[in-house]
Order: C-alpha cells, then sequence, then structure tokens
C-alpha cells in the first residue's frame, strides 16, 4: 500500500476520533471544531513519523520505476527527435526557385535534381 493511502487513511480516522470525543465531552461550537482539528493533526503527525520510520520509500519507488529501461526510451525518442527536426530543416531550406524548376523540369532532370 502506497504511503500516502496511510496517511488518508490514518488523517480521516483521526478527524471521526478527534469529532466523536469532541462531541461527548464538549458543548460549546468553537471548541468543538478547534479540538477536533487538533485530534486530527495529532494523528496526522504521528502517522507521518511512523512512516518515516517503519516505510523505506525508496525501496517501493526503485521496484516500480525502471530507470534503465526509462532512459532507454528516452534515448530513442530523443534521437527521433532529433532525425525529424533534421528532416523539417532541410524542408524549410528548400526556395522557391529550386521548386519552381522541379515543376518546369522532365521526369529525369528531377531525379539528377534528387541524388545531387
Amino acid at each position: 500500500m502506497k504511503t500516502d493511502n496511510f496517511i488518508a487513511f490514518f488523517t480521516v480516522c483521526g478527524f471521526f476520533i478527534g469529532l466523536m470525543f469532541v462531541v461527548i465531552k464538549i458543548n460549546d461550537p468553537v471548541e468543538l471544531v478547534f479540538y477536533t482539528l487538533l485530534i486530527t493533526l495529532f494523528f496526522y503527525i504521528t502517522i507521518h513519523i511512523a512512516i518515516m520510520n517503519y516505510v523505506d520509500a525508496s525501496k517501493t519507488n526503485a521496484a516500480r520505476f525502471n530507470k534503465d529501461k526509462y532512459e532507454e526510451v528516452n534515448d530513442y525518442l530523443i534521437n527521433e527527435l532529433a532525425i525529424r527536426e533534421k528532416k523539417l530543416e532541410s524542408i524549410i531550406s528548400i526556395t522557391p526557385e529550386k521548386i519552381i524548376l522541379k515543376k518546369q523540369g522532365k521526369k529525369h532532370e528531377r531525379v539528377k535534381a534528387k541524388a545531387a
């Protein structure tokens, strides 16, 4: 289970436990809100201390995240983007005069122009 789920669960538990104790003991609405938030904060801090001491976050993330495969995929995508960028630069570098010459020339002249 993720650490975020522990934090959310115990914070909500703290809220409802605080609410139960405050409703039994206190009649003033301002004190009801204050003590409920205080007990919720206590549970919130307690679960953070428990997670900090007993859950090793680095091991759980290492199991789910394969750094080598991630870097391999990113290198492939970067190379593909570089190739596409070169293609776009070559397309942009074609001037209108070259396009007109290609349209007017014969079929074999276009092949020579492409080969050169």
